[in-house]
């Protein structure tokens, strides 16, 4: 247990270090050309999976409602509930886990061989500080491609939902559309991509700390992603969750209770 708060601890200064460093790195023209790489390597590389996942994930709601929708007779609004759940839920979350484990896995792998073979503390002996220069980068990508990558998401599951809904079950797609224009609220979206930003935040410093605290040469580092996979997989749930309490006690607040159908 003391263990655990220890290390907890040593997060918490970690993460704070690189975030209060990100002001410093988004204001200057070396830290753009740290930035920009990384988020090329986290971002653009990701978005063919984020893309098909996400549309393989609207195509399989839409499979798995069709028959209940249809047998109460609401199947022109199925499209619209399987949205929601997709620009509100699915998409965020689906988009996090992908990156917890191509991208994090790559983070941790990269900063945990650096950290074994001693370049961190070369860094230090330069006089440069490892965090702002490897991590704030690092963990500024992830924050913001994390809801670009959610849009893709978003987008690519409406259109697997559509193709489903339209080409297999012969549903209307001028209803389809109708109805998701008319239920999917610019809230939907909007809080889905704040609740990404949160999953990517978690997901860089998880990583990027793994990297920087792994021991043990190449048996670390790979103990070390597999840590980082299971840690951001676990703080990507119990974000969502708290979120989601937050989200919806502002959504109550402001324009009440609504109806999906």
């Amino acid at each position: 247990m003391t263990d655990l708060l220890g290390n907890f601890g040593r997060f918490c200064l970690f993460s704070l270090s690189a975030v209060l460093y990100a002001p410093a790195t988004l204001g200057h023209p070396r830290g753009w050309a740290r930035l920009v790489p990384q988020a090329f390597a986290i971002g653009t590389k990701s978005v063919p999976v984020i893309m098909l996942t996400g549309a393989f994930v609207g195509m399989v709601l839409v499979e798995q409602g069709w028959s209940q929708f249809d047998a109460a007779n609401l199947s022109d609004r199925l499209g619209a509930i399987v949205n929601i759940s997709v620009a509100a839920e699915l998409g965020p979350v689906l988009a996090g886990v992908m990156l917890a484990g191509r991208v994090g896995g790559a983070l941790t792998a990269e900063l945990g061989t650096m950290n074994v073979t001693e370049q961190l503390l070369a860094l230090r002996a330069m006089g440069t500080d490892p965090v702002h220069y490897l991590v704030t980068p690092r963990f500024l990508a992830c924050v913001l491609l994390t809801p670009i990558l959610t849009c893709y998401a978003d987008v690519m599951g409406a259109l697997g939902a559509w193709l489903v809904f339209a080409a297999v079950h012969g549903g209307d797609s001028t209803a389809y559309w109708k109805y998701t224009q008319e239920v999917v609220q610019i809230w939907d979206v909007g809080t889905g991509l704040v609740k990404a930003a949160f999953f990517g935040a978690a997901i860089g410093l998880i990583a990027c700390y793994k990297g920087f605290h792994c021991r043990g040469g190449a048996q670390g580092v790979g103990r070390a992603c597999t840590e980082s996979f299971v840690a951001s997989f676990i703080a990507i749930l119990i974000l969502d969750y708290f979120l989601n309490v937050v989200v919806n006690q502002f959504y109550l607040q402001a324009y009440g209770p609504r109806s999906l159908i």
